[in-house]
């Protein structure tokens, strides 16, 4: 394994573990809270990994597509968290904030990230790695929250749809979810979901995590 690669993985395991994680917990909780303990049951409520962690999505498929690419392109995912939608109090209403909870607690993650490189900084720290670990997951966190907010199910910004849009459209497009994945994976090995998708709700996280932490930027610099 070539030592770029190997400083990679060393580099995003911690904030990808952190990231899945705490994004499945997240989706878990708001259920549990909107009426739904179906995942609480299973004890995905939890920031364990080992709960969340699916071992072909999870290890098995990223370290092969990092090897075969060598680095280049890496895609995994962890146990989708269940949830019984018929179980929420409003369900159409609910499905929405079950599904915004994932991708809300990466960007508040990658705040975190952000916030910890300038208090490195800030007292002193300019251990490279460790500043790269901090970019890394911020980087790792505004692409899962993007990614994870495309308007097709199984993604959770599908979901968001389908509680959004008026009964016929809606069940329309929750039909797809069967296809949805499929659909997905063309669109991102195809590079068509950059431009029309990622770049632009890549950007307006960057700039909203930015603009927060521009007052500590200042009071280091």
């Amino acid at each position: 394994m070539p030592d770029d690669l190997i400083q990679t993985i060393a580099l995003y395991a911690l904030p990808v573990l952190f990231a899945i994680t705490a994004h499945e917990a997240a989706h878990a909780l708001v259920a549990k809270k909107l009426g739904d303990n179906t995942a609480a049951m299973l004890g995905r409520v939890t920031f364990n990994p080992i709960k969340h962690i699916d071992p072909v999505g999870t290890i098995a498929i990223p370290l092969i597509l990092a090897l075969v690419t060598h680095g280049a392109f890496v895609f995994g995912y962890a146990k989708p968290v269940p949830v019984r939608f018929d179980r929420l109090k409003n369900p159409r209403r609910d499905m929405i904030w079950v599904a915004l909870a994932g991708p809300v607690c990466n960007l508040v993650q990658a705040l975190i990230w952000r916030v910890l490189f300038y208090l490195l900084l800030g007292i002193g720290i300019h251990e490279p790695f460790f500043l790269a670990m901090c970019r890394g997951g911020v980087m790792v966190n505004v692409v899962m929250f993007a990614f994870n907010l495309f308007p097709l199910p199984p993604l959770d910004g599908g979901r968001v749809l389908v509680g959004l849009l008026p009964a016929g459209p809606s069940m329309a497009l929750a039909r797809l979810e069967r296809w949805g994945f499929f659909i997905v994976m063309l669109l991102v090995m195809s590079r068509v979901i950059n431009p029309i998708w990622m770049n632009p709700i890549m950007q307006i996280a960057f700039t909203a995590i930015n603009l927060i932490v521009y007052p500590l930027r200042a009071l280091i610099f």
